[in-house]
């Protein structure tokens, strides 16, 4: 695993390698100032080969997956209607199962409504399961 540090900081300055797939989003000027965060770098995750690297905010350090510690992984979903309403709410996120037995959810936590996310997570997953000839 590379320092996660690293990553986010080149990530944030550029340019980075081909493989990497980087999601950022503006942090908005009200909701920052409300949640004490507007003097916060801008939310970032970095979904390299290895790992999956996310910066929320100051308060907490930087949520990360490697994927030499897993497992498997499995996608799900679950969708919620209201009545009167022919929409759905689509919740997205992939459980993780670790090598040592334990078992998580991973859903981008500012990212959690860019499918885009969860295939990038996938993808590169797949690609890091079949380099290590684990498939």
């Amino acid at each position: 695993m590379t320092n996660p540090r690293t990553v986010l900081t080149q990530a944030r300055q550029g340019p980075v390698p081909e493989n990497w797939r980087v999601f950022t989003k503006k942090r908005g000027k009200l909701s920052g100032f409300l949640r004490g965060t507007s003097d916060d770098p801008d939310p970032l995750l970095v979904i390299t080969p290895g790992e999956a690297i996310e910066y929320k905010d100051e308060r907490k350090p930087p949520a990360i997956v490697d994927f030499d510690d897993l497992a498997g992984i499995t996608l799900k979903a679950t969708a919620r209607t209201s009545s009167g309403s022919m929409l759905a709410d689509l919740d997205v996120w992939v459980d993780l199962n670790y090598r040592d037995g334990r078992k998580e959810k991973w859903q981008s936590a500012s990212f959690a409504d860019d499918l885009q996310t969860i295939q990038a997570f996938i993808e590169a997953y797949g690609v890091h399961k079949a380099l290590q000839g684990r498939y």
